[in-house]
C-alpha cells in the first residue's frame, strides 16, 4: 500500500494582508492622537501623559484582537 502523498502547506495571504492593515491602523491612530494632543495645546508634561494614554488606548478601541484572530484562524469570532 502506497503512503499518502505529502502536500506542502500553502502560505496564507491573510498574514501579510493583516500585517499591512495593522500597520495602517497604527499609523492612522498615531496621526489622530498627535493631531488631537497638538490641538489641545497642553503643557509638555500633560502632552506626554496624553500620548501615553492615546498610545495604549488603541489596543482597546481598535479591533486588534479580532484582526490577529482572523490572520491566524481565518475567522473573526471565536
Amino acid at each position: 500500500m502506497d503512503p499518502l502523498p505529502v502536500i506542502p502547506p500553502q502560505p496564507s495571504w491573510r498574514k501579510p494582508a493583516g500585517m499591512a492593515l495593522l500597520l495602517l491602523m497604527i499609523a492612522v491612530w498615531a496621526v489622530a492622537v498627535v493631531m488631537l494632543v497638538e490641538a489641545l495645546g497642553l503643557p509638555n508634561w500633560a502632552s506626554a501623559i496624553a500620548f501615553i494614554i492615546g498610545g495604549l488606548a488603541w489596543l482597546w478601541l481598535l479591533p486588534v484582537k479580532r484582526l490577529l484572530r482572523w490572520m491566524e484562524l481565518g475567522t473573526w469570532r471565536g
